[in-house]
């Protein structure tokens, strides 16, 4: 019988909970056993904590620090590291800036995909992300087959829990889609390797690190019959679907023009308005469609500074999160991002809907909420995104003493309106993770 893996992190300046009492702890501590918490509370932590005393405890001491749930990354394409800040699209919009670097990412070798991946998963760890996701819709013919396998090996590497999404594009520029047929393979191919990385990776227990989605890539890079088909087969393995969704007005004109229809109608006829789908962007929904996918239950990953970054438009938060749609915040590609700092997305959301709507058009609650419980309904967990009992022990460590807080009144509000310093540690699994600079 193997020995008991246990961590406790004590003396928490705050404690962020995010529990269903969104309650905030001074002086906290947090006990996991095996990586999943048994018992959190304020004060010095007890002499022994279900059974167990307290010295046998890997102990980490957070005085002066800030503790959060591990935030939640939900949209991101990896491989886009290697083309950050790219010159030739550094002033375009969406249609031109991929069909711009199509080419580009088609010469990548596997090491750079494995580099890339790397590269991201340690920039997200050090602004305090401690599961992401990957959408990987990339496959050149030049490169290897296994390009999920490839970043899977990174992440164990790294150490953060990962989602990746099997993607997919299958009509090039000759089929009337965007990419060329370099990057493109046949819906055959597709089906079968996603039939492959879920027998190979996807491990649904509670506290699983690795987990699997299907995501084809868009309505202008895929068939109809690629996503009823991917939609079909995810839902035989229990398993997410992602996409990206309404991220610019072109996409809409797209829809328009080949489908004879809106993307959320098309959504509709492919079999994927449900709660087992999330979407990246959601950009140009109307009153009706925001409707429609909140009673639906799907989900959106809100990418503001990609939004921004190409000028797609802005994500109508508030409404969608009143329908009924789960909301998670996303770096989205660093290549659209330049950076995969996930605090600074948070910085970037709030103040962005604030230009929007106001000062009190987002809130640092709402933010966080987004950037924690969000991003776990995205990936459809019920063991992540707060500090609980029976929840992956998953932490996210700001040190209060960094010069960018000193001063900050609200230790809690400075995180998001201060300038984003880099989180001391992050806890993954109850694992103090190493920051690489």
């Amino acid at each position: 019988m193997s020995r008991e893996t246990l961590f406790l992190l004590e003396n928490a300046g705050i404690l962020v909970t995010m529990n269903p009492d969104r309650e905030v702890l001074d002086n906290g501590w947090v006990a996991a056993v095996d990586g999943m918490i048994i018992e959190s509370g304020k004060g010095q932590a007890p002499e022994v904590i279900e059974g167990r005393p307290r010295e046998q405890f890997e102990r980490y001491d957070a005085t002066d620090c800030v503790v959060l749930p591990g935030l939640v990354n939900t949209h991101h394409h990896l491989f886009q590291t290697r083309t950050r800040a790219w010159g030739p699209v550094a002033d375009s919009e969406l249609f031109h800036w991929l069909t711009t670097l199509y080419p580009v990412w088609a010469r990548l070798t596997d090491q750079q995909f494995y580099q890339g991946a790397l590269v991201g998963f340690r920039e997200l760890m050090r602004s305090g992300c401690t599961t992401t996701t990957d959408h990987h819709y990339l496959f050149p013919r030049e490169a290897s087959a296994e390009l999920i396998d490839i970043t899977v090996e990174a992440a164990r590497e790294a150490g953060i829990r990962f989602h990746p999404t099997r993607g997919s594009m299958s009509r090039s520029v000759k089929d009337g889609g965007l990419p060329p047929d370099s990057v493109v393979q046949d819906e055959e191919t597709i089906l079968a390797d996603c039939e492959r990385v879920i027998a190979k990776f996807h491990d649904p227990k509670p506290g699983a690190m690795v987990r699997i989605g299907l995501a084809p890539c868009s309505p202008f890079s895929v068939s109809p019959e690629l996503m009823r088909d991917t939609a079909r087969l995810a839902r035989k393995h229990g398993i997410r679907l992602h996409t990206h969704l309404s991220e610019t007005r072109d996409e809409d004109s797209y829809c328009q023009e080949i489908y004879n229809q809106r993307p959320v109608d098309f959504l509709e006829t492919v079999e994927w308005l449900d709660d087992d789908v999330w979407l990246a962007h959601g950009i140009w929904f109307n009153d009706d469609e925001i409707a429609r996918l909140g009673s639906a239950g799907v989900s959106i990953a809100h990418c503001p500074t990609s939004n921004m970054r190409l000028g797609s438009g802005f994500c109508r938060v508030r409404d969608l999160r009143a329908a009924g749609c789960p909301v998670g915040l996303a770096v989205d590609g660093s290549a659209s991002n330049d950076s995969s700092n996930l605090l600074a997305e948070l910085r970037q959301a709030l103040l962005l809907h604030r230009v929007k709507n106001g000062a009190a058009g987002m809130t640092v609650k709402e933010i966080l909420e987004m950037a924690t419980l969000g991003g776990a309904g995205c990936l459809g967990r019920d063991d992540i995104g707060s500090i609980e009992i029976g929840k992956a022990c998953d932490l996210a460590v700001y040190d209060l003493s960094a010069i960018g807080y000193d001063g900050a009144d609200d230790p809690v509000a400075a995180l998001l309106l201060c300038h984003p310093e880099p989180a001391r540690s992050v806890v993954v699994q109850g694992k103090v993770m190493e920051m690489n600079p």
